[in-house]
This record gives structure tokens, sequence and C-alpha cells, in this order.
């Protein structure tokens, strides 16, 4: 079955347009907190290999450099616990929203199969499952898909876009376990993972689907998928890279190399570099873990309440209203967030509150917003 651009759902940014003009009234200016967009200098050293790279008049291989491949591997054993990983099984993506949209179709998935996400969820899992035909089931509770011979893809997200939830080994386990028993590959989007505030995860860092605790010492059927845009302010580089199962990488990288989704030269080689690095990634959360600090007992003293949101780029938040109505409220206050609307049906009641933004427009939300302004 073909693609049917009218299966998908309307952009749902566009939404925010009335919100961001009813904002931008306000005599100090616009608080923009709807995206999680990187406000901070791209690193040094990052910037510096881009340049050293730039002379790059040949095509640069799909499957990327040994360096970069290397340059994962050594990181997922230095910072996330997982020990066996192999070069071959690992591929750069074109940042990791292209991968997520694209996932079902590159496995070859389509009508009647199931591709399973959380139940608040970044908008994309959905869209993956509708580009390539298949259908979008979207729930926390494995009890609602184990056994089916239908999903054949489970999508999890710890920390989570937008709640902050960090699943435990326990739960990821479990999922691991319901999945191989159906043959369905599970993919774990990991892009906060740098980002933990509360314990145990931020003293022990949060598990990765690859933690030979949550899968048993075998990658099979397991992709780990990560971005640096958050840790490393590179949204704009698009770097980001996709590991685990080397049958399923192989697959993937023989699909992609048809397609031509191939990261820059120059990008793989700031990307080498940037996960070689820890210092600039230590610097980067704690500028995120002092802004947090300074929104978080603003937000709860314009009365709302933060479940969750251990991790991660954002305060998940809620007053009890309908999220269109919260919006308004703060949009009156010069401040856009982003509806939970948008991340699920049960979801509604919640607004995401990003971290990403300079300290002096933190500064200026935290004022509003415990002055009731």
């Amino acid at each position: 079955m073909g693609l049917n651009p009218r299966s998908l759902p309307d952009f749902p940014w566009d939404s925010l347009t009335p919100y961001r003009e009813r904002a931008a009234t306000h005599p100090e200016g616009v608080v923009d907190l709807s995206v999680g967009t990187p406000v901070d200098p791209t690193p040094s050293v990052v910037r510096d290999a881009l340049a050293e790279a730039s002379d790059a008049p040949g095509y640069p291989t799909t499957q990327g450099t040994l360096a970069l491949r290397e340059a994962v591997v050594d990181w997922f054993a230095r910072t996330r616990g997982v020990a066996s990983l192999e070069a071959d099984a690992v591929l750069p993506t074109v940042g990791s929203k292209e991968l997520v949209a694209w996932l079902p179709a590159l496995m070859g998935l389509g009508e009647g199969d199931v591709v399973v996400h959380p139940a608040s969820a970044y908008p994309t899992y959905d869209v993956g499952a509708r580009l390539a035909g298949a259908t979008a089931l979207a729930t926390d509770d494995v009890a609602d898909w184990a056994g089916r011979a239908d999903v054949r893809l489970v999508w999890i997200n710890s920390p989570s876009n937008p709640t902050g939830r960090v699943l435990d080994r326990e739960e990821l386990r479990a999922i691991v376990e319901a999945a191989r028993s159906i043959g369905a590959v599970v993919a774990s989007d990991e892009c906060y993972a740098a980002l933990a505030w509360e314990e145990p995860y931020a003293s022990a860092g949060v598990p990765s689907v690859l933690d030979p605790e949550v899968c048993g010492g075998s990658h099979e059927g397991l992709l780990a998928v990560y971005s640096l845009s958050k840790q490393s302010n590179l949204a704009g580089y698009r770097s980001a890279f996709v590991a685990g199962d080397r049958a399923l990488v192989g697959s993937l990288l023989e699909t992609r190399k048809h397609a031509g989704m191939i990261v820059p030269a120059p990008v793989q080689a700031a990307t080498t570099a940037a996960l070689a690095d820890d210092a600039h990634v230590a610097v980067q959360r704690e500028r995120y873990r002092a802004r947090r600090e300074a929104l978080l007992p603003a937000v709860l003293d314009a009365g709302f309440d933060v479940p969750g949101s251990e991790a991660g780029l954002y305060l998940w938040a809620t007053r009890g209203d309908d999220c269109w109505e919260t919006l308004g409220f703060l949009a009156d206050r010069g401040i856009v967030a982003a509806p939970g609307a948008f991340y699920g049906e049960q979801a509604r009641e919640f607004v995401r509150i990003a971290l990403t933004a300079t300290d002096e427009r933190i500064g200026q939300a935290v004022k509003r917003l415990s002055k009731g302004r």
C-alpha cells in the first residue's frame, strides 16, 4: 500500500500560533517554552572537528566511518553500562526523528501490523506507523499487547518525552521478554538519557535496553536510538545513531544505502569528537539543572502539579484544567508551552514546559509565574 499523505494528522505545532501571538503582547516579550530546541552554543570541540572535516568532496558511507562507530561503542561502555556492543552493530542516522518516522517502513511493516508506543508519546511514533500503513497502539500496559502475533514493533521512550518518566531495569526487561516471545522488535528511544535529575537515576544513570541486566546479554531483536541534539546542542547537525541487533542494523543499512539516507562526512567527524568528550556534556547538564531548579518551584507556586519529570528537558505539569485553557493562562503571562493534546488524548489536562531557553528567559518565566503576572 502506498503512502497516503491524507492519512497523516495536521502538523500539531501550527495550532500554537494564536497562543504565541497572545503571549507576544506581554510588555517584556514572549518566553517560548513550547519546543525543546537547544539554545546554548555548540561546543568548540565539536565545531573544531566539523571545520577540520569540511573539505569533503567525496560521498560519505552510509554505514559511517569506523572511527565513528567505535566512538559509539566506547560511549555505550563508558556511559551506559553496555560493554558487549560491536562496531558493525552501529549505524549513524540523520537525526533521530528520521529513524523514528521511517523505522516501521524500513522494517517492511504494513497493513495488518501493529506498532506499540507509549500512551503519552512523541507524535512521530504514531506518524511512523501511519507512513508504513501499519496500526499504532498507544499503551503503557504490556498486557495490552503481550501474546499478539500482529505486534511487530514496540517503541520504548525512557526518559520519556513528554512525561520525563524513566523505566527501571525490571520494567524494561518485562517489555523485552514479552516482545521476544512474539518475535517483535523493541526500539528504545533513549535521547534524554544524559539528563536525569532525581535518584536513583541522577547517580546511577538511566538504564539502556542494551544493558545486560535488561537484555540478558543478548541484543537480539533490540535497537537503541540516541541523538546528540540534547546532550551536545547538535540539533542543527542532525547527529544521531541506532545500535543493537547486528542483523537488524545490517538490514537497515542495506535499505538506507538504496534510499540515500547518509549522514554528511563533516557531521560524522563532529559526532565522533562529541562522543569522545564527556566534559561538555557535564557542562550542559548543569545548565539545564540550574534552569530546572529555578523554574520548577515557580511552576508549583503558580498552582501546577508536576508528577514525575524526573529526567529529560521538560516539566510535565497540570492545573487540572484542559490543556488549551492552561495554555491561555500561560499566554496571558507571556509564556508558551506545548499542550498535552499533542501527546495523546489521556494527556489533555497537561502541558509540557521546556527547559530549553536562555537563563534570562527562564528568569522571566520564573518572575511571571511567581508573582502571578
